[in-house]
C-alpha cells in the first residue's frame, strides 16, 4: 500500500521565554515557517479538536465514507456550507495519495487522472482553482500540499487560469488534473480515460454523460455538489432523491448512487455549518428570492418561480403516526390508463389539520387492480373522483364512476373547479392546516414538478396526486368519515390497516 496518512499540524511555538536576541534570531525561521503553514491548508481541516472539529461536521464525513461504496456521489448543499471545500479537500487526497487518518472513504493508491469543472472558466478560476492551488500570485496556498503541486500550464485565452496541473503522489510518480468548463461544450470532455471526475454545480446532460463514459474503464468516482436552484432536475432524478427517503444523514441511495443533502441545520436542529454565523445566513437569506430559500438554507431543490404552491417541503413532511379512531377520513382518486393515482386523508378534529397518509400510485392497470387496492385501505371510506376520469368525455366518465361503483367503491364526483380547488389547497398549505405522511413519496415526487408555464397555465404532467389531492380538498373533506365498526382503523407503515 503506498497511500500515506496527513500529519496533524505542530502546536504553536511558546516564545515567552526567550531574549531579544534569540527572538531577532527565530525570526527568519518563524517567517519560513508561516510560509509553509500557508503551503499545508488541507491540514487544518476537519481536525479531531476545536471549533470546526471533524465532529461538527457529520454530513461532510459521510460524504467522503459513500466513497467507498458508491461510484457516483451527490451533494445537494445549502449556500456556504463548505462543499466545495469538501470537494477540493477529497481531490487534494486522491491527487496526492495522502488520506487522513480518520478517512473511510475511496483511495487511490496510485498516481490519478482527475477532471475538475465548473460554469465558466472565470468561476472555475475565481473559485475552484483558487480553493484547491491558491490564489494566482500564491500558488501551493490551496487546499493541496504545496510541496506537492508541480508544473502548472496556463488555460489559454483566460487571464491567471490553470488548464492542467501536475501533482506529485507519494508513490514519486505524478497526478495530473485538468480544469475545464460548461461552456466549453461537449466536446471539451471527449478523450482517455480517468479516475476522477468533480463536477462543481449541475452540469450539462451531455457534459455529465461524457464524464461517466470516462470513468467507465477505470471504475472510477464522480463527484458532484450543487446548491439545487434549478429545481428538481433529471441529474437530481437521476439519484432517485427524495426528501422522505433520506436517512438520518440525509443520504439517499439508489444502486452505485448516493446523493446526501447538506442543509445550515438538520431536522434535530443541529448545526451542519458552524463556520456560517448567523448575521451571513440572514443576510444570504435576504439577498435571494423566497422561492429560492429551500435551496439556499436546506439544499432542497427550489420550488422555481411559476412553483404552484410555493411551501417549503420541511413545513409539509411529517413522520408517520397511527391514525386514532375519532378522525375523519377518506379519500381523493384520479383515474386514467397510463396512471391512476389515490390519496387517503385524515381531519384531526382538534386543529382541523388536513393529513394526507397513504397513496395508490399504478399504471397501465384495469380498474379491477385498482379497486381492489383501494378497498384493501378500508371499503368503508368515501372517497371522491374526478368527474370527467381524467378528461373523458361526461359519458364515458359517468360510466367509469359507475364501473367503480359495481366493483364496491364508495364514490362521489368531486367539485372539478380547477382554480378554486387550487387556492383551496393553497390555504391549507399556506396556513400549516395541510400536512403530508413521510411515507407518501410519490406525492412529493409530484408536488416537486407542479407548476405553471410561462404563460401561466398549469402544465398537465405528473400531477395524478396533486389533483387528487385537489378533489379531497373541495368536496372530500365533507364526506370523509369514521369507521361504522366497533374498531376503527389505525395507520401503520405505509397503508390503513382496519
Amino acid at each position: 500500500m503506498t497511500t500515506a496518512t496527513l500529519e496533524a499540524p505542530a502546536p504553536p511555538l511558546d516564545l515567552s521565554r526567550l531574549s531579544r536576541d534569540e527572538r531577532v534570531a527565530l525570526a527568519s525561521l518563524l517567517e519560513e515557517r508561516a510560509r509553509r503553514k500557508s503551503q499545508r491548508k488541507i491540514l487544518g481541516y476537519y481536525p479531531d479538536n476545536g471549533p470546526l472539529r471533524r465532529e461538527l461536521y457529520p454530513r461532510h464525513v459521510e460524504f467522503f465514507r459513500l466513497g467507498h461504496t458508491y461510484r457516483v456521489r451527490g451533494m445537494l448543499k445549502g449556500n456556504r456550507v463548505g462543499g466545495t471545500d469538501a470537494g477540493s479537500f477529497e481531490v487534494a487526497c486522491h491527487l496526492t495519495g495522502k488520506y487522513p487518518a480518520w478517512w473511510q472513504g475511496r483511495r487511490f493508491d496510485s498516481p490519478i487522472t482527475c477532471w475538475i469543472a465548473g460554469d465558466t472558466a472565470k468561476t472555475v478560476r475565481d473559485i475552484i482553482q483558487k480553493k484547491l492551488l491558491g490564489a494566482p500570485d500564491a500558488r501551493g496556498t490551496g487546499m493541496l500540499l504545496g510541496d506537492h503541486l508541480g508544473r502548472v500550464l496556463p488555460w489559454s485565452g483566460v487571464p491567471d487560469a490553470v488548464e492542467i496541473a501536475y501533482v506529485k503522489h507519494v508513490t514519486g510518480d505524478w497526478s495530473r488534473v485538468s480544469f475545464k468548463s460548461y461552456d466549453q461544450g461537449p466536446s471539451a470532455y471527449y478523450g482517455d480515460a480517468v479516475h476522477v471526475v468533480w463536477l462543481d454545480e449541475e452540469a450539462d446532460a451531455l457534459i455529465r454523460g461524457e464524464c461517466v463514459k470516462r470513468l467507465a474503464t477505470t471504475g472510477g468516482l464522480l463527484l458532484e455538489t450543487f446548491t439545487p436552484l434549478h429545481g428538481t432536475t433529471k441529474i437530481i432524478e437521476g439519484y432517485r432523491w427524495s426528501l422522505s427517503a433520506e436517512n438520518d444523514l440525509g443520504v439517499t441511495t439508489e444502486g452505485d448512487r448516493a446523493i446526501l443533502r447538506i442543509p445550515w441545520r438538520d431536522q434535530h436542529g443541529r448545526d451542519m455549518a458552524p463556520h456560517l454565523s448567523e448575521d451571513s445566513r440572514r443576510v444570504i437569506l435576504a439577498e435571494n428570492l423566497p422561492h429560492l430559500h429551500a435551496a439556499i438554507r436546506d439544499g432542497i431543490p427550489s420550488l422555481g418561480s411559476g412553483s404552484i404552491y410555493p411551501v417549503p417541503e420541511p413545513d409539509i413532511v411529517v413522520p408517520d403516526f397511527p391514525i386514532p379512531p375519532h378522525w375523519r377520513c377518506g379519500y381523493g382518486m384520479d383515474v386514467g390508463w397510463n396512471r391512476t393515482a389515490a390519496i387517503w386523508a385524515a381531519i384531526d378534529p382538534t386543529s382541523a389539520t388536513t393529513y394526507l397518509v397513504s397513496e395508490h400510485y399504478r399504471s397501465q392497470a384495469e380498474p379491477e387492480v385498482h379497486a381492489a387496492a383501494i378497498k384493501a385501505r378500508g371499503a368503508w371510506m368515501r372517497g371522491v373522483i374526478d368527474p370527467a376520469a381524467n378528461h373523458r368525455s361526461s359519458k364515458d366518465g359517468e360510466q367509469l364512476l359507475k364501473q367503480y361503483r359495481d366493483l364496491g367503491l364508495n364514490l362521489t364526483p368531486a367539485a372539478n373547479a380547477v382554480q378554486t380547488g387550487l387556492q383551496a389547497v393553497w390555504g391549507l398549505l399556506s396556513s400549516g392546516r395541510l400536512k403530508v405522511f413521510r411515507s407518501c413519496t410519490n406525492w412529493f415526487e409530484e408536488f416537486r414538478r407542479y407548476h405553471r408555464n410561462e404563460k401561466g397555465e398549469v402544465v398537465k404532467e405528473h400531477d395524478h396526486l396533486m389533483d387528487a389531492t385537489r378533489y379531497f380538498v373541495m368536496t372530500g373533506r365533507d364526506l370523509a368519515g369514521t369507521k361504522p365498526a366497533p374498531h376503527a382503523g389505525v395507520r401503520r407503515g405505509s397503508s390503513l390497516v382496519i
